[in-house]
């Protein structure tokens, strides 16, 4: 099977940007970050006299058989000990709440960033990728910028102590350890360049493997409809196939870049121990201080490879900070204006004035000098093939975007001009697909005003013709709907959804094919509770199904996004234009889907 399209790659981009990025998550509590360092910087220094005591043991202890040293060392190696658990736990408990607020606080900044995104965006974006950006992508740059830094500060001050240690104890043997050192980073160097690339792979596939389950899990009722599990199995066994090859390409490197350093490490220990056995035959050198010597090589080596391993992290981090950069060079909505008016109850006169819009990286217009009005208790439809830009209206209404070109008003309000929770507050609307979110059905009832009571809830179940199914239900207004509402019928859900509508009592209601994925017993169910929703506001009903505007005030006929034909129902028939043509095609019977208030 031919592997699907991957998530691309995202641009690449220099490591001084990523830190400036994302270092103010982490500003804040530098100085905590401060203390975290002091505390790393004493556990060389405990390691340290751990050493030297081990030295004083075997040259002072053992060799001359003298046991009156023991208990005061035995003494010191126990306080040294327990000073070391007290400081390492205190390191671990900073560590982790540094660690865990830098998370929190970068990935609520970051969903705060994709709600104020387009909604064009999303249509094309991928959701498991963006679930695999906030999660994954996120964590790597917390393991470069908090924890790794850390850690490479731990390396060097490390470095400096067990550096200055050898050379206490032998500058000889120190010189001669020491020559190996490049070595170290060097190879480090040379394999980070390579890991680099696979980790950018890596964080790409994993986007892909994500976007792909949510993908198969979101539509299963299809998938079993049509019998196309095994495609899909196949389809995500090809994503997970490419993420494996570059596991495996990474395991590869690595299979080769550890023991490349283990037998650095080997040479320069087996030649310090040469070197070392020679001296000591010529007394320049005790028992106790070839030994000590050694074990300072090795903690010296230890951080070595340490900060060779950190260089390769940050590289790894790098295709992560890529991935979340990328979202957060998407351009926003515009902010409110200064000033911007705060609406507490308008009429609701609402008024497209030579209204164009072009979605960017497009050409052609979805909505060209659009004009007209809808007033207070008015019902205005607007028609039109799919693609026609009908959609692109309620959008525009609802400040998802801003026009290219003219005004839409409220009130007489520019819309730009109000501020974009107010607009909103004056605003509902109810949607071909039923958005509900994953709680109970008081909360969905709830979304737009958190705050009502139990009884303004049941109110609006009740007007909506939701109370008496709900009412039926085992935990009532407590019973949970599942993810997008999927313990619901379609027709349950929607009532839920005019329900939420009602409950906000907005002046402007939008109707985006409000019935359209209604059987007919269900449509007929949501009529009158439609009705009742549209009594006294500007209702703004958007269908590609002529039968929702046999009843409106006004119908706009949209093609190419520009309003080709408007009037009522009767006279665009009795005009025999493009209205006509589309109602003849359609051969609609007498049951009218939606109708105005009369």
């Amino acid at each position: 099977m031919t592997r699907p399209s991957a998530a691309p790659h995202a641009p690449a981009v220099p490591l001084r940007r990523i830190v400036r990025a994302f270092w103010p998550y982490a500003a804040p509590r530098r100085w905590w970050m401060a203390g975290g360092l002091v505390l790393a910087a004493l556990d060389p220094l405990l390691m340290a006299a751990e050493i030297w005591l081990f030295k004083v043991v075997v040259d002072d202890v053992l060799i001359p058989r003298d046991f009156s040293l023991f208990w005061v060392v035995a003494g010191l190696y126990l306080a040294l000990t327990l000073l070391q658990s007290i400081l390492g736990g205190a390191d671990r408990m900073l560590s982790t709440w540094l660690t865990q607020r830098f998370l929190v606080d970068l990935r609520t900044d970051l969903l705060r960033h994709l709600e104020r995104l387009p909604l064009d965006f999303f249509s094309r974006s991928r959701l498991g990728d963006l679930m695999a950006r906030l999660s994954g992508d996120v964590a790597a740059i917390e393991t470069f910028l908090v924890a790794g830094s850390s850690r490479a500060l731990t390396y060097a001050l490390e470095l400096v102590v067990f550096t200055v240690a050898l050379f206490w104890l032998n500058a000889t043997l120190a010189t001669i350890a020491l020559v190996v050192t490049p070595l170290f980073w060097a190879t480090s160097r040379y394999f980070s360049t390579r890991i680099k690339a696979i980790s950018r792979e890596r964080q790409r596939l994993s986007g892909s493997i994500s976007t792909s389950l949510e993908q198969t899990l979101s539509t299963m009722a299809l998938v079993q409809a049509y019998d196309q599990g095994e495609r899909e199995v196949g389809r995500y066994r090809a994503e997970a196939e490419a993420k494996y090859d570059a596991e495996m390409a990474a395991a590869r490197l690595r299979s080769v870049y550890a023991p490349t350093l283990e037998l650095i490490e080997l040479v320069g220990a087996l030649t310090v121990v040469g070197a070392g056995a020679w001296m000591l035959s010529r007394d320049q050198l005790t028992v106790g201080g070839l030994l000590a010597f050694l074990t300072f090589l090795s903690r010296l080596y230890s951080p070595v490879r340490g900060l060779g391993s950190t260089v390769t992290a940050a590289y790894s981090a790098a295709a992560g900070a890529e991935r979340v950069l990328e979202l957060l060079d998407q351009p926003t909505l515009p902010p409110d204006r200064p000033g911007a008016v705060v609406l507490e109850r308008p009429r609701g006169e609402v008024a497209f004035e030579d209204v164009g819009h072009t979605y960017a990286g497009r050409v052609t217009p979805a909505a060209r000098g659009l004009s007209f009005t809808v007033r207070p208790g008015q019902v205005v439809a607007v028609v039109g093939a799919s693609g026609a830009g009908k959609s692109t209206l309620a959008r525009l209404l609802m400040r998802s975007l801003d026009p290219s070109t003219g005004r839409v008003t409220l009130d007489g309000h520019d819309l730009r001009d109000l501020a974009r929770s107010s607009l909103r507050r004056q605003v509902a609307a109810v949607l071909q697909e039923t958005l509900l979110v994953d709680g109970t059905i008081r909360d969905n009832i709830a979304y737009g005003r958190p705050d009502a009571t139990d009884a303004a809830v049941e109110a609006a179940a009740r007007e909506a013709d939701a109370h008496e199914f709900v009412s039926l239900l085992p935990d009532g207004y407590a019973t949970e709907v599942g993810e997008r509402g999927g313990r619901l019928s379609g027709g349950q859900a929607q009532r839920v959804a005019i329900a939420r509508a009602l409950l906000c009592d907005a002046p402007v209601l939008v109707l985006d094919e409000p019935t359209a994925a209604l059987d007919a017993g269900s449509t007929d169910r949501v009529t009158a509770p439609l009705r009742r929703l549209m009594a006294g506001r500007a209702t703004l009903v958007i269908s590609h199904n002529l039968l929702t505007a046999t009843h409106a005030d006004e119908v706009l006929v949209l093609d190419e996004g520009a309003v080709v034909e408007r009037g009522t129902h009767t006279d665009l028939l009795a005009a025999g234009g493009r209205y006509a043509a589309l109602w003849s095609l359609s051969r609609p019977g007498e049951r009218v889907l939606v109708e105005a208030t009369s």
